[in-house]
């Protein structure tokens, strides 16, 4: 039987591989699943990069130096990129991709406080309902009735999330503020994947939608630190600094990019589930690195996580 070539919550321009169009097109969506992958364990490592450098910059600095130190790395890739493939679209203003940064810059904030504000498993669970913001401001806002399929994996993913992060998760008065930010980065986060999808369904390259958006973030983040910031903007050591470089390269140039790129290929309701993968990614990262065990619901969570991904991937006819 024949299969619709992408879910009901495909954005319009999106580049989906049509039927018999071939080991190209295959191979893209390929890539655009590495990409997504890849980005999902390089923003993984954010929360314990977060955490070295807290004791020496503030989370509203830490923010603006995440963005700010990836903007060279970003630039250079956008040059190369657009000389390899000039028919690329290179408007300096594109309304999403501004878009795009200005809501990158109140995650940013809002994930930072969370960290900061609760334990870092609540924060990791309230930001992972980001893909029901996706699916809700796609269907309300835009009008794209999610397929089934989507809302199969997102249950799916939801529940994984749940027993992934959930035993870890702290209900205390003292920390409602942090878990409220934790919500309010998922909206966030779930305007940033619209506002990218549709940068990238304009013809902008993975490259110049990122550089422009970061722009912007920082622009945003630059007044917040100068207005709200009340600990210390400079970090004080070798070892800050070097957090702060990781913080940039791995988890924004990297993570962001990587996210960019399957943006390009693959709609935003499932890329938005890469926040589960990164849940995934942060325990491997614990178990790997840091000794830390990992029980057999955590373990069903991951494999739950990953079931949910392949019931709402994209499918080509």
């Amino acid at each position: 039987m024949s299969r619709p070539s992408l879910p009901d919550l495909a954005a319009p321009g999106s580049r989906a591989a049509p039927q018999g169009a071939g080991p190209a097109a295959a191979e893209g969506m390929g890539l655009a699943f590495a990409a997504l992958f890849l980005g999902a364990v390089a923003m993984g490592v954010s929360p314990v990069l977060v955490r070295v450098v807290s004791p020496e910059v503030g989370p509203f600095a830490s923010a603006f130096w995440r963005v700010v130190l990836a903007l060279p790395a970003l630039y250079a890739w956008m040059r190369i990129e657009e000389a390899a493939r000039p028919h690329l679209v290179r408007a300096a203003f594109a309304p999403a991709a501004l878009l795009a940064g200005l809501a990158f810059a109140g995650d940013l904030v809002f994930w930072h406080r969370a960290i900061l504000g609760t334990t870092v498993a609540n924060a990791t669970f309230f930001a992972t309902t980001a893909p029901v913001f996706v699916v809700l401001f796609a269907w309300v806002g835009l009008g794209r009735r999610p397929a089934a399929r989507t809302l199969a994996g997102l249950g799916l993913c939801l529940a994984g999330g749940a027993a992934l992060i959930g035993q870890s998760v702290q209900v205390d008065p003292a920390r409602l503020a942090g878990d409220r930010d934790g919500v309010v980065t998922a909206v966030f986060f779930a305007l940033y994947f619209l506002a990218v999808e549709r940068a990238r369904a304009r013809g902008l390259g993975a490259a110049r939608v990122t550089f422009v958006a970061s722009c912007v973030t920082a622009l945003a983040l630059l007044g917040i630190v100068l207005a709200a910031e009340t600990r210390s903007v400079l970090p004080q050591t070798a070892t800050g600094l070097a957090g702060l470089v990781a913080l940039a390269l791995l988890s924004h140039a990297g993570g962001q990019g990587l996210l960019s790129v399957a943006l390009g290929r693959l709609p935003a309701a499932f890329s938005s589930l890469v926040i589960f993968l990164e849940a995934v990614a942060a325990a491997a990262l614990g178990w790997l690195v840091l000794g830390e065990a990992l029980s057999l619901p955590q373990a069903l969570g991951g494999a739950l996580i990953f079931l949910g991904i392949a019931v709402a991937r994209p499918r080509r006819r």
